[in-house]
């Protein structure tokens, strides 16, 4: 995998995610339904405004729900969670709780800080979320691309989660869609600056398996020439091999923004990630 090639693939999601305010995440915002969910929006789990997280809850929870906190994609450069509301109807519509986080982007900081941000959310919904319904005991970590990095370094290296006084093992399972997780050595001179290096190997989730880990889920698409489908194989692999429980999904004929249209009106048959997602969660 060229990381210039991964890197210009990755802004191509963030210049999307930006355009959240204009015409392609307004419209997909106006066709997700509004029923069945409540929102709680702008939650500060840190005193930047990047800091921040939404809560959607399903209607009518009867028991303590699952939940899933994600992470969205955009090169570590680009992206808001008001663009993900489809995400989180998606989620909610399965009865599963779905909190969708802003993080911290370069170049106002580099790796780990997105990461360790990451830990911070986390923190924060796990001493939160019994007040919205939730199950601090079942909180998966989730996220597309740049986001699926985040979540899957989290389920990855155990010292962000015990800096931020939570710990690993509380983790109930990690979710990484066309995600990066081995992509050394880079090339592109802004990939190089955010993660200190051309051949930062303490900057690669692949690194610090080196025992059980929590189990995962790694789902990609056939035809994603972004992050190919050979990265999330690798993870895996590097998981089987030390103990841990992972499942592979390789999605056919499916690109690296494709994969995370499933969650969006009148584009959820483009696969079945949605359910898989919930079928995970549930096993777990």
């Amino acid at each position: 995998m060229k990381a210039k090639s991964v890197r210009r693939g990755l802004l191509l999601v963030g210049f999307a995610t930006a355009l959240s305010a204009c015409t392609p995440f307004a419209v997909i915002n106006l066709l997700t339904p509004n029923s069945g969910y409540s929102i709680q929006r702008n939650i500060a789990y840190g005193p930047d405004p990047r800091q921040a997280l939404d809560i959607y809850v399903p209607d009518g929870l009867t028991k303590p729900a699952p939940v899933v906190l994600f992470f969205y994609g955009g090169s570590w450069e680009n992206g808001k969670k008001s663009g993900y509301k489809a995400f989180g109807q998606a989620m909610a519509s399965r009865g599963i709780i779905a909190v969708i986080a802003d993080y911290r982007l370069y170049p106002q900081v580099t790796y780990p800080a997105f990461v360790e941000d990451g830990a911070a959310a986390f923190h924060l919904i796990q001493g939160e979320i019994a007040r919205h319904g939730g199950d601090p005991k079942r909180i998966f970590l989730a996220g597309h691309s740049a986001g699926g990095y985040i979540a899957v370094m989290l389920g990855s290296d155990p010292h962000y989660l015990k800096d931020a006084h939570a710990d690993i093992g509380q983790v109930a399972g990690i979710i990484g869609i066309a995600g990066p997780y081995d992509f050394l050595p880079l090339t592109d001179p802004t990939l190089i600056r955010i993660f200190h290096g051309a051949n930062n190997e303490a900057a690669m989730p692949i690194h610090y398996i080196d025992g059980v880990r929590p189990p995962m889920l790694l789902v990609t698409g056939s035809a994603d020439e972004t992050v190919a489908p050979s990265n999330a194989a690798r993870m895996a692999a590097r998981l089987r091999s030390r103990g841990s429980a992972v499942q592979e999904i390789v999605y056919p004929d499916i690109g690296h923004i494709g994969i995370i249209l499933s969650f969006v009106p009148g584009f959820r048959d483009k696969t079945t990630l949605p359910d898989d997602m919930a079928k995970f969660i549930s096993a777990h």
